[in-house]
């Protein structure tokens, strides 16, 4: 296994990387350790956000892309934003919460479009990610810093509610952007 790690690129490694970090960004989000741990699990968060950005940009620029990396950056992209959703659902100390209606709704967005990109790699079909697609992904991951850094600031609690509200309806569009431009995956 040691061996296997070593030999592969850095784009998956950063993508592993990504995945290593989701649970002490729990721990410090979770645990108790007050304002530190928030900044501590912002941190972290963002420096997991940034090698989504990384490793895609080095395996293209470098021709670097692999079947592992197709499956897992995904899916390592899911597993933070959806855990970083979730351990947000009732945060005591929390100025704006986030609605654990918005969490279902994104998070069965990203399973109907995984399972409909699963139908589309057994016809043989690649489906990219689109232009509503990346943009969710980046005000999920505002939305994200923003509640994670619970700033007391009538602005930050406004912006909170426009990235809370915009990731939802971003998650919806992405949704039926994917789905209507591969309807022909359906009827396969």
């Amino acid at each position: 296994m040691g061996k296997g790690l070593i030999n592969m690129n850095l784009p998956n490694k950063l993508t592993l990387l990504r995945i290593i970090m989701i649970p002490f960004f729990i721990f410090f989000l979770l645990g108790d350790f007050g304002v530190t741990g928030r900044y501590i699990s912002t941190a972290i968060f963002c420096v997991a956000s940034f090698t989504d950005c990384l490793d895609g940009y080095i395996a293209r620029k470098y021709n670097l892309i692999t079947n592992f990396g197709k499956f897992m950056d995904p899916l390592a992209d899911k597993l933070l934003v959806c855990s970083a959703m979730i351990a947000l659902i009732g945060i005591e100390d929390a100025l704006v919460s986030l609605p654990s209606v918005v969490v279902i709704v994104i998070i069965a967005r990203e399973f109907i479009i995984t399972g409909f990109r699963t139908l589309a790699v057994e016809q043989n079909v690649v489906i990219a990610a689109s232009f509503w697609g990346k943009i969710k992904t980046i005000c999920q991951m505002a939305m994200l810093i923003v509640l994670l850094l619970n700033i007391d600031n009538v602005f930050f609690n406004y912006l909170s509610y426009i990235l809370i509200y915009g990731s939802l309806v971003l998650a919806i569009i992405s949704a039926f952007d994917y789905i209507l431009k591969n309807k022909d995956v359906l009827k396969g």
